[in-house]
């Protein structure tokens, strides 16, 4: 009996396709989402020694050829026919120094003057141009951020001496969910933390911009409530206050001047509220000036911190607080920030490090008793619950 054929394969694999794309180069590490700060490994420019790059170099970024929508052999023949599209970016040279070095105490003119630059052409390809100089700036602040740590342990010995980057935040911008495109942020920041830049606790925060240097405490509501008096006595601290509050209070006193109107008007009720608060003897209202103006002050630094916390507040008491509790503006609040504006060149001056000390030394108080709030530990709910007793 013949042997019978063995049947042929009816599948038969086809050979691997060839795309005719062309991978990109590699790209710059700041680029990318990591949280390295643009460092990188091979660091050709030093920061202290501010010389000169050489003559301009010109960067070939090699950019795939191919559109993603193309599918099928005929499209793949027409990429590979196709040539590289490739973008051509110019080094730029570092700026001079003036006869002015780098140093870790302070901030270097060049690094504001690259801020500047960057909100002018806040754009990818701007700054890939501009490589040299954004990692010279970033290393300033670098230095200077692990310098001033020292300085803020010194005045808050609840900051751990951690590592710069640890408490820098990064300049590039997360575009995934916003409407504005700018891939970077114009400024350098840092937040000082019991646990760094990240976690539940306040922090003292430094943000350099160029005509927009700041500085802040961040992120309570049932201590409001139960506590008012720890919250005005914090408020009226005479550091703190005259720091952060004064010029918000001589304000509000010049509109109230403008506007005054006889205590007890009918239809103010902070006019009656201040009446019944004073007591009732005999038969009349007793109001001794001295306790109203002192009263006054105290509510005068509540109502500053309220309307410096505007942007965060509600427009609607909160769920589970009435409409005429006393402190209902201070409930309505979100988030518990204060800031003083400081001109751009503080940071450039040689006491530099120590003026900013002073506004951290009139912020640890107002820390403290953020972070005692917000994670109190045992032993202090015993002292409060005692001195309530």
């Amino acid at each position: 009996m013949p042997r019978k054929r063995a049947a042929s394969s009816a599948i038969h694999e086809r050979p691997p396709r060839r795309s005719g794309r062309i991978s990109s180069t590699k790209k710059s590490a700041y680029f990318e989402d990591g949280d390295d700060l643009g460092k990188h490994e091979d660091d050709e420019y030093d920061h202290k020694s501010g010389a000169d790059a050489e003559d301009d170099e010109v960067v070939e970024d090699k950019v795939e050829g191919a559109d993603d929508d193309h599918h099928g052999e005929e499209d793949d023949d027409e990429d590979s026919d196709a040539p590289p599209r490739v973008v051509v970016l110019p080094l730029k040279k570092l700026r001079g120094l003036d006869g002015v070095e780098y140093e870790a105490e302070k901030l270097h003119k060049n690094t504001l003057l690259f801020l500047r630059d960057l909100q002018a052409n806040n754009r990818r390809a701007w700054l890939k141009s501009n490589d040299g100089e954004y990692r010279r700036a970033l290393k300033d602040w670098e230095s200077f951020v692990e310098t001033f740590t020292a300085k803020i342990i010194e005045a808050d010995d609840t900051i751990p001496p951690l590592p710069p980057k640890d408490f820098i935040f990064r300049v590039h911008r997360d575009i995934r969910f916003t409407k504005d495109p700018t891939p970077y942020k114009p400024h350098f920041s840092a937040a000082w933390s019991r646990t760094g830049r990240k976690g539940p606790y306040a922090c003292y925060y430094v943000h350099v911009e160029p005509g927009g240097n700041c500085f802040q405490v961040q992120d309570i509501r049932w201590h409001i409530d139960e506590w008012p008096e720890q919250w005005r006595q914090i408020l009226n601290e005479e550091r703190f206050k005259r720091t952060f509050l004064a010029e918000r209070i001589e304000l509000r006193k010049m509109q109230e001047q403008e506007q005054k109107q006889e205590p007890g008007v009918a239809g103010s009720s902070a006019g009656r509220r201040r009446r019944v608060r004073v007591g009732w003897l005999g038969g009349f209202w007793a109001a001794d000036p001295e306790v109203q103006r002192r009263r006054d002050e105290r509510e005068a630094a509540v109502k500053a911190f309220v309307e410096a916390n505007q942007f965060s507040a509600l427009k609607t008491r909160p769920k589970g607080y009435l409409a005429s509790h006393e402190d209902i503006e201070l409930l309505k609040l979100r988030s518990y920030t204060v800031g003083v504006p400081v001109d751009d060149d503080i940071f450039t001056r040689d006491d530099a490090q120590d003026r900013l000390a002073e506004i951290i030394q009139a912020l640890v108080p107002f820390v403290t008793f953020l972070n005692r709030v917000t994670l109190p530990d045992s032993s202090e709910n015993e002292d409060e619950d005692e001195d309530e007793a």
